[in-house]
């Protein structure tokens, strides 16, 4: 069998001879030179002998030494910094025990200080050097990479913060990524004029604008991860002014799982832009509401439910109970909570949210004491045309939850709405406040038994149904990107945002609350397709048309955030706002779920919006 040298020095025992020769003759090396630097080269006879007579039980210490602290253990190519504060310990140490020797026993038998000074020195700094050496050799020229031909492309990093610094490290290092960095720019004027691995900072990214710098940058690199999204915003336009392509690094929560490498590149996407600044948790208040629990979590499978259940697993509930109808999406998260470590205490449960056998079997079996209710239809359009499917789902499936929940002594009851709930227009958001209504009657009959509140929030970024991905594809195919109306406006959250906005209501709800989080300022659905148009290196009105189509059936201009009759008032958390109002009567709200119910299959759609607007008056429907 053919065996190269990369696998016969990786062999365990090949490799510890290996280092022990090398040390061994390093150490001797360093002992010798010490005597000739501390004598200047004219050694006295008596120092003669005791570097010939003692030499071997000193450089013995040494390597013992040096297992001691682990310096046989680690492969001969990868030295860091751990390594190198590990070989400090263990050449002072050696040196400590001969001075020692020197005070407590003959003279003869220990060298002078001088020379134990010099050999330390040269100990420590001569077996840096052969570990040092030995990376070099596997990151320049034994890595698959460090073979590539192709040539490396000039790279401009935008930021010069420690990722930034870890960034243009990997890129030295791996050559085989094909970029070369020759510059950073940062906001921090003090890191100006300085130079990070041997890189200069120029200064702000606006000077890539300036035309007398010519550094012949072909591509930059935006290495910000926790700046302010405006900020990478007003960075992109700068180097789109400046004809760059540009990449940039994973985001923060990617960079802290360790999953991803912050030489991952990726494109610059729309959420970087859109993205608000980081929300500050009362973790500790969440951990009292979650910890050794048993938690429920519906439509577990989607973009709002499986980021619950992402953040929901990490403060160690006693099981979490992912409930989904479609089994796609629930293998989905399911495997990627078993990945992260969480596999002892999730278990996917199929099942279909108006499936009231199978629901009370599940509360029966499992007997949850959190339920996080995120399983919905949120498709304005489509609901719109079919709004039997709407209310069964929306409406009837929260009102059998939400009995159950009473029956089997549930602690919380969390029911994720939406901003399209105030004021509706459509029938997806009548249906979401006809189940608001519902959550607190019955919490206002029962108030001492299941503590039920709502939490309203807009559009998520990245969620599945979002206008993002409909405008990729529009844009791809060389357009027009579809709009419905130049003045129709949005709100708009990160998914993780959201979810721990909605974690942190279910902490400090009391019960018959409508949470509404802060999102921020509406953003111009024009603007969000220009912009997209922008991040693909185009122009709009130029390269793609922006085409206006008209408001389709139940979408508004812009969205509310409260209704006529709900009080505002603040909570300790500044992102969170209560809303409180008048609780319509047990017996009322069951009626008219009841009546619904029994005209659910046979009404025609106008009937049924129109029973609708009379359980929720301020819904104003759309009637063909």
């Amino acid at each position: 069998m053919k065996l190269n040298l990369k696998q016969l020095i990786g062999s365990p025992g090949i490799r510890i001879v290996l280092l022990l020769v090398i040390y061994t003759a390093v150490l001797s090396l360093s002992r010798w030179l010490a005597y000739q630097l501390r004598f200047d080269f004219a050694v006295p006879p008596q120092f003669e002998v005791q570097l010939a007579a003692h030499g071997w039980w000193v450089v013995a210490l040494k390597l013992f030494l040096l297992l001691c602290f682990s310096q046989f253990a680690g492969l001969l190519s990868y030295f860091s910094i751990p390594d190198l504060r590990r070989l400090l310990y263990a050449t002072a140490s050696s040196s400590v025990i001969l001075l020692g020797l020197r005070y407590y026993t003959d003279l003869f038998f220990t060298p002078p200080r001088g020379v134990l000074l010099i050999d330390f020195l040269l100990s420590f700094g001569g077996l840096a050097a052969v570990r040092l050496g030995f990376r070099l050799v596997r990151e320049r020229f034994l890595a698959p990479q460090s073979r590539s031909r192709r040539r490396a492309r000039r790279v401009g990093i935008i930021g010069a913060g420690d990722v930034g610094a870890s960034l243009a490290r990997e890129l030295t290092v791996k050559r085989g990524l094909g970029l070369h960095p020759v510059a950073f720019f940062d906001d921090d004027r003090n890191k100006w004029r300085s130079r990070i691995h041997d890189i200069p900072v120029i200064g702000s990214p606006e000077a890539l604008l300036n035309q007398k710098l010519n550094l012949e940058l072909e591509e930059a690199i935006i290495a910000m991860p926790s700046a302010p999204a405006r900020r990478i915003g007003e960075v992109v336009k700068i180097l789109q002014q400046a004809r760059l392509k540009f990449e940039t690094v994973p985001s923060m929560d990617q960079l802290a799982t360790g999953k991803v490498k912050v030489s991952q590149l990726r494109s610059v996407e729309i959420q970087d832009l859109l993205g608000r600044e980081p929300v500050k948790l009362e973790t500790e208040n969440i951990r009292q509401i979650l910890s050794a629990r048993v938690i429920m979590v519906t439509g577990a499978g989607g973009s709002i439910g499986s980021e619950l259940c992402r953040q929901i697993a990490s403060f160690n509930p006693s099981r979490l109970l992912l409930v989904e109808q479609s089994e796609v999406q629930m293998y989905s998260i399911e495997q990627e909570l078993l990945e992260l470590g969480h596999g002892g205490v999730v278990l996917p449960l199929v099942a279909d949210v108006l499936d009231e056998p199978r629901m009370r079997h599940l509360f029966r079996r499992f007997h949850p004491e959190v339920v996080f209710h995120s399983a919905a239809h949120k498709h304005v359009p489509m609901m719109e045309n079919q709004p039997s499917e709407a209310i069964k789902n929306n409406t009837l499936g929260t009102a059998l939850l939400a009995e159950l929940a009473t029956e089997f002594e549930v602690d919380r009851f969390v029911l994720i709405s939406t901003d399209k709930a105030i004021n509706p227009t459509s029938v997806m958001g009548a249906t979401k406040r006809l189940a608001e209504i519902f959550v607190q009657s019955l919490h206002a009959s029962r108030p001492e038994r299941t503590k039920f509140l709502a939490v309203r929030f807009g559009n998520v970024l990245g969620s599945s149904g979002s206008v993002i991905p409909i405008f990729n594809r529009q844009i791809a195919a060389g357009g027009p990107v579809k709009v419905t109306h130049p003045d129709v406006s949005r709100y708009f959250m990160t998914i993780p945002e959201a979810s721990g906005l909605v974690l942190q209501s279910a902490a400090q709800g009391s019960g018959g609350e409508i949470f509404v989080l802060d999102m921020g300022k509406p953003i111009r659905i024009v603007d969000l397709a220009r912009q997209l148009i922008e991040l693909n290196g185009l122009k709009p009105d130029e390269d793609i048309q922006i085409e206006f189509t008209g408001l389709r059936p139940g979408e508004k201009l812009f969205e509310e955030l409260s209704y006529q009759g709900e009080n505002f008032t603040a909570t300790h958390h500044p992102k969170i706002m209560r809303f409180v109002s008048q609780p319509m009567p047990m017996k009322i709200a069951r009626e008219l779920l009841a009546e619904l119910e029994q005209e659910l299959h046979r009404a025609e759609p106008n009937h049924l919006k129109l029973l609708l607007q009379k359980a929720v008056p301020e819904y104003q429907p759309y009637l063909t």
